[in-house]
């Protein structure tokens, strides 16, 4: 048994799902593949969210280009069959939703809309294998995947969730099961998110539960390498990675991997395969554990648009601990992405992900306490196993806004 995990990039348009159909049908045994919302789709909701809720006269015709996207996949894959019964329906809801008043959530609204975009894009998978002979059961991870309800970054109930998972995905009368990423669904079945990304956490969770062979995340690479090609010339193929290393990478910024991934195939041993959907022929780069010493290249990780959020106590008093509890909590719960913190005598320095969200606003409440400055359009280098050389040649002609090292681990917020 295993499970697959198949991004937004490999599904974005009729010619992709074909060659995600070739993949799967290629493997033998029981499997679960986890599918993520097509192309940019998501991107294209979240431009539909901001004008559902704001009652803004684009968001008609926002929907109707996410709903032209599909139609044009579908008719890439189906031909003159027309449209799945299923998606329509899922078209249907979501343009009745969008004639409703929003709440007063925006957390609430985004999860309830963003789904939409797994759901079609798993429709459309599951419907496509089954018209091409190879008869799959489609499924709603929400109703086993539960969570709390901190919408757009839902905690995950694991004693329940794993117990649902094992009552729905029982393989009794199919081989192969589809379903979505990203998403789940509280006690009162209100949809939830895992976070951006989050389709791999989702991976991990149906995989630790069914105690699987292996999970592969399948990506347009060949597997994890040295830095971003896109960014980065010359860079080298890993092979293989412990989970501590793999963890390190995410946490810092590396976008192959969603961060929440490697606990849940950690604790049950099963390791990660990072595949390229282009040649799966390819090994690519398992992840898993390691008990000897492994001679790793330096890895770069490049996180673009940060700011940097600089906090000086307004009576001139030193940062106490007192300062840090109270900026934490306050970070928590404005669901602030917080990537590196520093603290001086007088300055607690916060690294965050640019919000789109007025800064100014959000810091409002603590600048009783805070004189508060900013700089924005930054860069967070990290790089992993580094040297004296490398270091010299990463930060030549850049300002240096925020520098942290440690054994293994250089962190230097930068600005070209």
């Amino acid at each position: 048994m295993k499970v697959f995990k198949f991004g937004g990039a490999s599904v974005k348009d009729a010619e992709a799902v074909e060659n995600v159909y070739q993949i799967i049908k290629s493997e033998r045994g029981k499997l679960v593949v986890v599918i993520s919302a097509m192309g940019k789709s998501t991107d294209l909701l979240e431009t539909l969210i901001k004008a559902y809720y704001n009652n803004s006269d684009k968001k008609q015709a926002i929907f109707e280009a996410f709903k032209e996207y599909h139609l044009e996949i579908i008719e890439g894959l189906f031909g003159e069959k027309g449209m799945p019964q299923e998606v329509y329906q899922l078209f249907m809801e979501l343009e009745h939703k969008l004639q409703t008043r929003p709440s007063y959530d925006y957390n609430f609204e985004y999860d309830q809309i963003i789904c939409f975009g797994e759901l079609i894009s798993t429709h459309i998978v599951s419907d496509y294998l089954n018209a091409s002979g190879y008869t799959n059961t489609w499924m709603d991870v929400r109703t086993c995947l539960k969570t709390d309800d901190t919408f757009r970054d839902a905690k995950v109930d694991w004693e329940w969730t794993e117990e649902l998972i094992k009552t729905e995905f029982t393989f009794a009368d199919t081989n192969l099961y589809i379903t979505q990423g990203f998403i789940g669904s509280t006690t009162t079945n209100l949809t939830t998110t895992l976070g951006r990304e989050g389709s791999d956490f989702t991976a991990a969770i149906i995989g630790s539960s069914l105690l699987v062979k292996s999970v592969s995340i399948w990506k347009d690479v060949p597997g994890i390498l040295s830095a971003d090609p896109k960014k980065m010339d010359g860079t080298v193929m890993i092979n293989e990675l412990s989970y501590k290393e793999a963890v390190e990478m995410t946490h810092s910024g590396a976008k192959v991997i969603h961060p929440k991934t490697m606990q849940p195939l950690h604790n049950q041993g099963i390791p990660l395969l990072v595949k390229s959907f282009v040649e799966p022929q390819n090994p690519g780069t398992v992840i898993h554990k390691i008990d000897h010493k492994i001679e790793l290249p330096p890895i770069f990780i490049l996180k673009e648009n940060q700011v940097l959020i600089t906090l000086s106590a307004k009576d001139f008093s030193i940062i106490s601990i007192n300062d840090i509890d109270r900026v934490v909590n306050f970070l928590i719960d404005k669901l602030i992405k917080v990537t590196l913190m520093q603290q001086s005598a007088i300055d607690l320095n916060i690294v965050a992900d640019a919000s789109d969200e007025n800064l100014e606003e959000i810091f409002d409440e603590l600048s009783e306490h805070y004189n508060i400055r900013y700089n924005t359009g930054l860069t967070l280098v990290t790089i992993r196993h580094y040297t004296e050389e490398v270091l010299d040649w990463m930060v030549k002609e850049k300002d240096i806004y925020l520098e942290q090292h440690s054994r293994l681990t250089a962190r230097m917020l930068v600005k070209e």
